[in-house]
């Protein structure tokens, strides 16, 4: 059964209430400090640690025993998660940091300020596969809990009205893969079967296949040497040989794959029964390969989009070329975000298969479903979201300030109205946005190392929450910064006086 916390202390230990930031966290420009301190806020604020805590326990241990094995406490666990995308790190540092880094300790609870008992020590398997627990749904519930108390928080005056001025925009979070060709994607397809015929060799006698490493050496040679005749500017003829040569030596093992494969399939083991599976997908990559090449290189096709595949790791992935000048080629997905005046994160959502322009309406009705009581005052775009419907749904939702741009000419009351002072304002306001994006991408969100859609949907959902921490954690320490000026100064008074 997991807790939310360990309640009874460790002997020697810290507890997490009398933790303090001294003067040298308040002038750190480091990301760490305002994250624990926004942690340690949630922590001591008792409705905040109830919602969040009750949101985690819904999510992993509602349906699970009230007996047996203790499984990591939820706060270490929500603690583990922040950190790592604050930091933008792996887990082998994270690993590092919550056994000897100090701070990070005091905030789990385990710091030891006498040594009476062994100290505490985290494994890194657990680590992992307890984070692994979380799921979009939960972050996004708990990410709302922390934009309300950010929303809270950076208000600049307790009676300041509940006005929102929202900002959206959005930018390619990139899939952790290779650039794509049809070469290459044949070349780990077949490489992928040669790995678990090798390694299902151990335990079932393939005799056929005793000399697979010479195998896949030969087929590497292959690939390279048919790389640099198709992509070094040979000749026509040269490159249709050399594909043709590629193909045909591949598709003679892929024949033979098959065999294994059925093999595999038929085994009463559940290892080699996975293998089996495993080999199927991998030996279908390879033949729509060959495919493609075929086609393409001798037969001078146009593959269609739809068709193609980026990668075999992460076959979600999309080729995107946003309107830029330059027409960079990003493989990823589009992520969108929505930014408030004080730069927090109040909405974001991962774009699949979907463009800027049809993501206006679902925005507005996110904004007002999860922020009713907030008058959302005026809501920015950029040239890509617009088109006539789009405006008409902002005008329409009440929405008194809409900055859309009109991408193209402009007609004489389009021209008014993004010629007045007030739409220049705002326009100008919306970069803003262009910082949180960099800010974002330094938590982790540029290229996201997790593989499979759910882990990169976990992936964005965590660093989102650690930028609103270290928004709120910013606040924070300006207000501890302040106490600390007036406490001297009053103190300055008192000697003069």
């Amino acid at each position: 059964m997991r807790k939310r916390f360990e309640s009874q202390i460790r002997l020697g230990c810290l507890p997490i209430q009398e933790v303090e930031f001294g003067a040298e966290s308040l002038k750190s420009r480091d990301e760490l400090p305002p994250t624990l301190m926004a942690l340690h806020h949630i922590f001591m604020t008792p409705d905040l640690n109830e919602r969040i805590f009750w949101v985690l326990e819904q999510a992993i241990g509602k349906d699970k025993k009230a007996t047996g094995r203790t499984g990591m406490d939820y706060w270490h666990l929500l603690v583990f998660a922040i950190v790592r995308h604050t930091l933008g790190t792996n887990w082998d540092r994270l690993l590092d940091m919550a056994n000897n880094h100090r701070k990070l300790r005091e905030i789990l609870g385990v710091h030891q300020t006498t040594k009476i008992d062994e100290e505490y020590i985290f494994k890194y398997r657990t680590m992992i596969d307890n984070v692994s627990l979380l799921d979009e749904e939960t972050l996004l519930a708990i990410n709302q809990i922390v934009v309300d108390c950010g929303l809270t928080l950076l208000k600049k005056k307790l009676s300041e009205p509940l006005i929102m001025q929202s900002k959206t925009d959005s930018y390619v979070l990139e899939t952790n893969i290779h650039f794509p060709t049809d070469l290459n994607l044949l070349w780990d397809s077949v490489r992928k079967c040669f790995d678990i015929i090798e390694k299902a060799n151990k335990s079932v006698s393939l005799k056929s296949w005793r000399k697979v490493k010479s195998i896949r050496s030969k087929v590497k040679t292959l690939f390279r040497s048919t790389s640099q005749i198709v992509f070094k500017g040979k000749r026509e003829e040269a490159k249709k040989q050399a594909a043709g040569n590629y193909i045909e030596e591949v598709r003679k093992y892929s024949k033979r794959i098959v065999e294994v494969e059925k093999m595999l399939l038929q085994s009463a083991d559940p290892k080699l029964l996975l293998m089996g599976i495993e080999l199927n997908t991998y030996n279908k990559y390879a033949l729509k390969f060959m495919d493609q090449i075929e086609r393409r290189i001798i037969k001078n096709e146009t593959i269609p989009s739809s068709e193609k595949v980026y990668s075999i790791f992460e076959p979600d992935t999309e080729w995107i070329t946003k309107g830029k000048l330059n027409k960079k080629v990003e493989l990823g997905h589009l992520l969108l975000i929505t930014t408030d005046q004080n730069n927090l994160i109040i909405d974001y959502s991962i774009m699949i298969d979907a463009k800027d322009a049809a993501q206006v309406k679902p925005v507005i009705e996110r904004l007002q479903n999860n922020y009713s009581n907030f008058n959302i005052e005026s809501m920015s775009f950029d040239k890509g979201f617009y088109s006539k419907e789009n405006y008409e749904i902002a005008t329409a939702a009440g929405i008194e300030k809409v900055i859309m741009p009109k991408k193209g000419n402009k007609n004489k009351a389009e021209a008014e109205r993004e010629g007045t002072k007030e739409f220049r304002i705002l326009r100008n306001k919306h970069s803003a946005i262009e910082s949180t994006i960099n800010m974002l991408e330094h938590h982790g969100l540029n290229r996201c190392p997790d593989k499979g859609i759910e882990n990169y949907k976990r992936y964005v959902g965590l660093s989102v929450m650690a930028v609103n921490l270290h928004l709120i954690g910013n606040k924070l320490l300006s207000l501890e910064r302040e106490k600390l000026e007036k406490s001297k100064s009053n103190r300055l008074y008192k000697r003069a006086a």
